[in-house]
């Protein structure tokens, strides 16, 4: 035959060949691990009056499983961390082939400000990017994660505890290292039937290993009370008889960063006082004494306000009035 002619059988053998391969779904590594790649030539002839066709013996090769991985933190910007928190993470096996990584947090980075405490890790099992406590799965620190599909992410959960010694405004960051459990090493490392359908397992371009890390920012907030008092005595003066009324003015002011909440302001009635009915208030808005709807309650012996979540840098002022007795 030509070698026209061989040319274009070889290629139409290529196309076929691809055709068959383009059912298999696409991984970030290639073609996926243990898939058998199988080709078998033949050649046409004439030897005298008579036209033949041959087959050579089949090749097939088995594809190994390459061990690579990527991890990125999903936090858009720096968590503010007060008692306790969480770190996310996404951890995407871009081999070819399943492969379970061992998920290792580490707090102590240099540079750090202050070193969180990590509690514990997380899966997110129901994929929905938010921490679930009894839903989500718990994976000690330096434990394998479940088995990971070729080209697929899991969602990492890294929780922490502030230290008791952090500064507001302080900023620490926490590293999550993902090693594939078959091992590590230099690409082209490789770990003979250790891969998929027991094919050998190679180290990819990662090394098998990758780590991201997470930033966090210390939100200590602290509040400071301030009360003070305005008599108004019965003949127009200041002076503390009985019958002067005794209005108080307490002053909740939040500083540091973040928030608090929910901020709740009691007082006790003083001793040879009375409480003067209808005068409590959070800041401008009267508040009725009845333990109702509305965020204050007063009686003879006390007054109770919710202030809410105060942000630092605001205030919440309470006031009420009491008559001398």
């Amino acid at each position: 035959m030509k070698k026209s002619s061989i040319r274009h059988l070889t290629s139409c053998t290529i196309l076929a060949g691809g055709f068959l391969l383009a059912s298999t779904p696409a991984t970030a590594a290639g073609v996926i691990a243990g898939t058998l790649i199988e080709n078998t030539a033949s050649a046409s002839y004439t030897t005298g009056n008579t036209s033949k066709t041959i087959e050579s013996n089949k090749v097939t090769i088995k594809i190994d499983e390459v061990l690579d991985v990527a991890v990125a933190s999903l936090d858009s910007s720096a968590v503010t961390i007060s008692e306790s928190n969480v770190l996310t993470f996404a951890v995407t096996n871009t081999g070819n082939g399943p492969e379970a990584f061992t998920l290792t947090a580490d707090p102590a980075i240099a540079g750090n400000d202050f070193d969180a405490a990590v509690t514990s890790l997380a899966i997110d099992t129901n994929d929905n990017g938010i921490y679930d406590a009894g839903v989500d799965t718990l994976v000690i620190n330096g434990g394998a994660s479940p088995s990971i599909d070729a080209d697929a992410t899991l969602k990492v959960f890294i929780l922490v505890n502030s230290p008791s010694g952090a500064s507001d405004g302080q900023s620490s960051q926490v590293k999550l290292t993902a090693a594939a459990t078959t091992g590590t090493g230099t690409p082209g490392t490789t770990f003979p039937g250790a891969g998929t359908d027991g094919s050998d397992a190679v180290v990819g371009s990662s090394g098998a290993t990758d780590f991201a890390q997470g930033t966090l920012v210390a939100s200590v907030a602290t509040v400071a009370l301030v009360k003070s008092a305005t008599v108004t005595d019965p003949f127009g003066g200041s002076q503390a008889v009985p019958g002067a009324t005794i209005r108080y003015e307490i002053v909740a002011t939040v500083s540091g960063s973040g928030s608090i909440g929910p901020l709740t302001i009691t007082d006790a009635i003083p001793a040879s006082t009375t409480y003067q009915a209808g005068s409590l208030k959070l800041g401008t808005t009267a508040l009725t004494d009845a333990a109702d709807s509305d965020a204050g309650s007063a009686s003879e012996t006390g007054i109770s306000v919710d202030t809410g979540t105060v942000a630092a840098g605001e205030s919440r002022t309470v006031e009420f009035a009491v008559k001398i007795n």
